[in-house]
């Protein structure tokens, strides 16, 4: 369990971009990035938008109610109890394994050839075998868990406890919060993915936007 007394390093997010609401989406419920575009999970359909200019350029018509992953070639995404392997071209279904929550999960990522998938009131993040759904390892964390991205290495998970949002850096092997980034008051956090670089795409939750927050570096 994480304990993040003493050692946590703290920050106030620094919101640097606000994108949406779309058209047709009234919430974010998972985001990724494919190198070029955001992708917003909103429900009825996956939302990809410039992060330059904020349009939207493609709209695939899936069902997409949380988290949301790219591998390099295919999108994931969970839809109530199973997540769904994706053709971003032409939103065809390829495959789906089952959610390891079975409908309680919350935010994904992709990394080290594997699915990382939060578990949001279980307050636990899992390592998912992408073609069999098999949960290979369980990182426990001490807050309601969200979107969950990596980057350089570091896994970043965002928290919502219904008052206030942060994202936090934790340890991968003991889930021990090591750095966390305090929300503004009233923005919540849904889904979480890393430019790779200096920004997190936030999803907003009911607000329907994501926002771009800088992301502390060393």
């Amino acid at each position: 369990m994480s304990n993040d007394t003493h050692t946590v390093t703290q920050h106030d997010a620094q919101v640097l971009r606000e994108y949406g609401p779309f058209d047709g989406a009234d919430a974010i419920h998972g985001v990724s990035f494919d190198g070029q575009r955001v992708w917003a999970a909103t429900g009825p359909a996956l939302v990809a938008f410039d992060p330059a200019t904020g349009v939207a350029e493609r709209t695939l018509p899936v069902p997409c109610d949380a988290g949301t992953a790219f591998d390099g070639t295919h999108l994931y995404q969970i839809a109530d109890a199973r997540i769904d392997r994706i053709d971003p071209r032409t939103g065809e279904v390829l495959g789906s394994i089952p959610a390891p929550g079975g409908g309680t999960d919350s935010g994904m990522a992709w990394a080290e050839g594997s699915l990382w998938v939060g578990q949001y009131r279980e307050r636990r993040i899992h390592q998912v075998d992408p073609a069999t759904g098999k949960v290979l390892r369980t990182i426990e964390s001490d807050r309601f868990v969200t979107g969950v991205t990596w980057v350089d290495g570091e896994l970043w998970h965002g928290t919502d406890d219904g008052e206030r949002s942060d994202i936090r850096r934790i340890d991968p092997t003991s889930g021990r919060v090591i750095e966390r980034l305090q929300m503004p008051e009233g923005m919540h956090v849904s889904g979480l993915e890393s430019d790779g670089e200096q920004l997190f795409y936030a999803g907003g939750g009911r607000s329907g936007r994501v926002r771009a927050v800088r992301r502390p570096r060393a």
